[in-house]
């Protein structure tokens, strides 16, 4: 895909970890941007402002020697060590300005904890970042969790507030309404300021939420490579998503109730995805599955196996 308004000019990732970032596929997507390109830190929070460390506690660690530090919880915004375009006057300015397999080094990254107070300011703050580095577009990447087979291609989900966008990509608006993390609030408060943005989102199996997912990683960096018409490095994320299927499998291969739970999850995606599957067909598939009752296992609170029934 070439020539969408995310391959002009200079494009901020964002991922947070929380919320927001099931299995941890989102911030792990960013994570592995940051070890592929080179970028280096241009602008951190204060996490006195931004953050209760009665929720979001710093962590101790301990250096060779033995000597202890604190890391404390916060967000970093990375920049290209040698940014190939020229800081805009406007964003029109810097519109001629494309990504390709061979400039890679107009990809600045966002990524850190969810803040738990003073989003507004929060995001003035980061906003403010935006513009002094000349960013013209920000995609933001999240993952939930999700009735999906660890064995099919994990979905993926793209949307935009911005009708441009929408129309050049083919995507839609989201039509989510309820409760939201930092990226919805980040998204329209940059979105006010005239900033182009999209969001992608991964499903992750909810049954595996405990551990982090590589291959929900993996689904969101081929999408955002499509998006921005850029060749991203991919380090051992593909050998680490194949081992990821392998370890549930083998999981799946000693327990007969998961085993039969993951078929059912199997079933209803492969009609979904059938060539020759009808609206109505898809709706009956999916109001025979929901209506299976006691054949099919309670959703279950976090920390539960979702394929065993109540007792």
């Amino acid at each position: 895909m070439t020539n969408t308004p995310f391959a002009n000019g200079r494009l901020l990732v964002v991922a947070f970890e929380g919320w927001n970032d099931a299995g941890e596929a989102a911030s792990g997507a960013v994570r592995s941007l940051k070890e592929q390109l080179d970028v280096y830190p241009i602008s951190e929070v204060d996490p006195e402002e931004y953050f209760d460390y009665q929720f979001n506690r710093p962590v101790l660690s301990r250096d060779d020697e033995g000597n202890r530090s604190l890391t404390w919880p916060s967000v970093t915004m990375y920049g290209p060590s040698r940014p190939n375009a020229a800081r805009p006057e406007s964003i029109a300015a810097d519109a001629e300005l494309q990504l390709s397999a061979n400039n890679q080094s107009n990809i600045y990254l966002l990524l850190g904890t969810e803040p738990s107070r003073s989003w507004k300011a929060f995001a003035r703050d980061i906003l403010e970042t935006v513009v002094d580095n000349g960013i013209t577009s920000i995609v933001f990447l999240g993952a939930m969790l999700a009735d999906v087979p660890h064995t099919r291609p994990i979905s993926v989900f793209t949307s935009s507030e911005n009708a441009g966008v929408r129309t050049a990509l083919g995507i839609e608006r989201s039509t989510y309404e309820g409760p939201v993390g930092i990226l919805s609030v980040l998204g329209q408060a940059a979105e006010a300021s005239g900033i182009t943005t999209m969001s992608i989102w991964a499903s992750v199996p909810h049954y595996v939420h405990n551990a982090p997912s590589p291959k929900a990683t993996l689904a969101l960096i081929d999408k955002l490579e499509e998006i921005v018409d850029v060749v991203i490095p991919r380090g051992e994320l593909v050998t680490d998503a194949a081992d990821w299927e392998t370890g549930i499998d083998a999981l799946a291969g000693e327990d007969e109730d998961m085993s039969s739970y993951i078929e059912q999850l199997e079933k209803a995606r492969d009609t979904v995805d059938s060539p020759e599957a009808s609206g109505e067909a898809i709706a009956q598939e999916f109001e025979k599955y929901l209506r299976r009752g006691d054949d099919k296992p309670d959703q279950g609170a976090a920390g539960d196996e979702p394929w065993r029934g109540k007792d």
